[in-house]
């Protein structure tokens, strides 16, 4: 591991003006590129006190043995020359765009004499104009069979073009009128061309002067008594209108734009583009990227700019990545310096462009079907990961390695807590076998002792764990063991490794919790979600995993379900708490009554929906009471709409209720079971 200063610039050598700079290894490889306005004062940043660097940024610089900056007289040659660099030696720390799966894409080899229409998957090619991505090839075949009707462009392989031209004798397709057949010369490759031409514009979104050109050339040849001709011709229109009717108007001033959203937790991101041409979405794209170090949303979307939009080709106006520079870019978030990324956007496109975020109307509903979309796109991305059997093999071994433990985890057990200032503090325990959850052995508890994060650790810890040992010292009774099968219950099993959502404090909270009841084999760490560093009790220094390691993929989705699992409870019973308080005053209304309204409603958003006859049909609610109620619980004027807690399912309270931990007690018994 290198140290920074021994390579650091003498002082005053930087330059203050715009430029790009690199970083290299001891082997001379470049592994980072970046741009600055100012290069003394970027450059100056990674030259701090190493540990208060973010701890990917910290790897990159102890990995490099040099750096180098190029000086360039505007932000926009600055933008530029990275664009290239990176293209160039592909940085290994630079934030890397790659699919998250293989869309498939309609594409048109314009670099041909004779263009062909056909559907690819892969990495986009110089001299080929792609449209879509499409969700399924089937979707492009049968764009391309209504559209050939009425555009009769060559589809066929390169093969299948020469051996027709040896022969002299067109495919079906140059029988049946569905390819103008250029390998028997019926057309010239100036006129298949000029058919190629128009059949781009109108995947572009030029559509009404192609509907307009036959409606004319439809009724010129109606009035000459042309019929078959007009005939056809009506029949071109329609399959052109049913081709435009499978596209959704979704901006109804016919606006060109590409709607950029994403969805990200610390190691990477999932990103979605909508691109919308004449009105409607013509296409969809999504990469998922390696965040090598900390990003914003506005530093996401300035690499989204740079490298989908960057090398436009002259010819075809297309990018590297495919896509053509749009007239309007609309993103969840401006990067910081907007003006000089629409400056490099317009020089790549020729013309004006709109770089904003939307703030309401029709484009801000847009982008946020976008986000839905990037958020779904995200969740498969990591399902798909999670069920890998190999990775999840790699990422219990890499665990064992770096906690140094005497066996691969194959239980994890994650405990996280949840409050807000103290007050409904609760936490849930989730359990990972073989690195898959297993929701059936999820549990919850109501915190009564604990006011802050480690109190309530040490006691949650207490309870689950002498549960445990109450399970282990009745194993041999009927209540432990399946008189049948002769296995204890599943929750009697104790988990290799336990997880907690916090750092130091809060490993040291639970080791001494497992130290006071006698537990010596479960292992302890804490992922603390600030940095993402892996904690172990007594020890000063966190574990660094790395950022490409399974393990901390393994980990954060651990803590990740458990604070998911935790919030939901919160949420309940805060709202429990609140539909408690709001009816407690009520004249008439005792502690069965009250249970009656929560069972029969089920949350305090359906309560205050329902009509007083709706109140009466619970059993002792009569109509001054269903009054009283509904004065009780209606909701304070100027309250915006959606103020309420979300949706939840309240539980009577009560010690006899199954699943709802009785605040405050320390058996085992009481842990609440949740199903899946």
């Amino acid at each position: 591991m290198a140290d920074p200063s021994t390579y650091r610039p003498a002082v005053g050598s930087i330059p203050e003006t715009p430029g790009v700079y690199r970083f290299r290894d001891p082997n001379g490889r470049v592994i980072y590129v970046g741009k600055a306005k100012s290069l003394r004062q970027r450059l100056n940043s990674y030259f701090a006190d190493v540990a208060g660097l973010h701890p990917r940024t910290r790897q990159m610089v102890t990995t490099a043995a040099s750096v180098e900056w190029t000086v360039v007289g505007t932000e926009v040659e600055a933008l530029q020359l990275e664009y290239n660099w990176i293209k160039e030696f592909d940085p290994r720390f630079n934030v890397r765009y790659r699919d998250d799966k293989s869309y498939p894409s309609l594409a048109v080899t314009v670099n041909e004499e004779f263009p062909r229409l056909q559907v690819m998957r892969g990495p986009k090619k110089k001299g080929v104009r792609y449209f879509g991505p499409y969700a399924h090839a089937w979707a492009i075949r049968e764009t391309l069979d209504t559209l050939t009707r009425v555009f009769p462009a060559r589809t066929c392989s390169n093969g299948v073009f020469k051996r027709a031209g040896q022969i002299g004798r067109p495919c079906l397709l140059g029988y049946i009128g569905k390819c103008a057949a250029p390998c028997v010369e019926r057309v010239s490759a100036e006129e298949h061309r000029q058919i190629v031409d128009d059949f781009c514009d109108f995947m572009a979104g030029r559509t009404d002067s192609m509907t307009k050109r036959l409606e004319r050339e439809m009724a010129e040849a109606a009035e000459a008594m042309e019929y078959e001709k007009a005939a056809r011709l009506r029949d071109d229109l329609g399959a052109l209108k049913r081709a435009m009717e499978k596209q959704a108007v979704v901006l109804g001033d016919g606006t060109d734009a590409d709607v950029v959203a994403f969805a990200q937790d610390e190691l990477e991101a999932a990103v979605q583009v909508f691109h919308v041409r004449g009105g409607r979405v013509r296409g969809q794209r999504g990469w998922v990227i390696d965040k090598v170090e900390e990003v914003s949303t506005g530093q996401l979307v300035e690499q989204f700019l740079l490298q989908v939009y960057g090398g436009v080709d002259e010819q075809t106006g297309v990018g590297e990545a495919g896509e053509a520079v749009p007239r309007e870019v609309l993103v969840p978030e401006l990067p910081e310096d907007a003006d000089v990324y629409v400056e490099l956007l317009e020089e790549l496109r020729g013309g004006r462009v709109s770089l904003r975020v939307p703030q309401r109307g029709d484009k801000r509903s847009l982008m946020e079907t976008v986000e839905r979309n990037a958020k779904e796109a995200f969740a498969r991305h990591r399902v798909k990961r999670a069920s890998d059997l190999t990775a999840r093999s790699l990422a219990l071994s890499e665990l064992q390695e770096a906690l140094e433990l005497p066996d691969a985890p194959l239980r994890i057990e994650c405990i996280d807590i949840s409050h807000v200032q103290g007050t409904n503090v609760v936490a849930s325990m989730v359990v990972f076998e073989d690195g898959l959850a297993k929701k059936s052995d999820y549990r919850r508890f109501a915190v009564a002792n604990g006011t802050d994060d480690t109190a309530a650790m040490a006691e949650v810890v207490r309870r689950r764990f002498a549960r445990h040992l109450k399970d282990e010292a009745d194993r041999k009774d009927e209540q432990g063991v399946a008189a049948e099968e002769g296995r204890p219950r599943r929750f009697a099993y104790p988990p290799n490794l336990l997880v907690v959502d916090g750092g130091a404090p809060q490993v040291a909270a639970a080791a001494r919790s497992l130290d006071e009841l006698g537990v010596v084999d479960v292992a302890v760490c804490g992922l603390a979600k600030r940095m993402e560093e892996v904690w172990l009790p007594g020890e000063s220094d966190p574990v660094i995993l790395p950022r490409t390691s399974e393990a901390l993929y393994l980990l954060q989705r651990v803590r990740d379900e458990a604070h998911r699992f935790a919030i939901t409870y919160h949420r309940q019973k805060r709202s429990t708490s609140m539909l408690v308080s709001l009816l407690d005053d009520v004249p008439g209304l005792g502690e069965a009554r009250r249970k009656a309204l929560m069972k029969q409603f089920g949350s305090l958003k359906r309560l205050r929906a329902a009509t007083v006859e709706e109140l009466m049909a619970v059993p002792g609610i009569g109509r001054r009471t269903a009054e009283a109620v509904q004065a009780a619980i209606a909701e304070p004027a100027g309250t915006p709409e959606g103020g309420e807690p979300g949706e939840t399912v309240l539980a009577p309270q009560g010690p006899a209720e199954q699943g709802a931990p009785r605040p405050g007690s320390g058996d085992a018994a009481e842990i609440g079971r949740v199903a899946s």
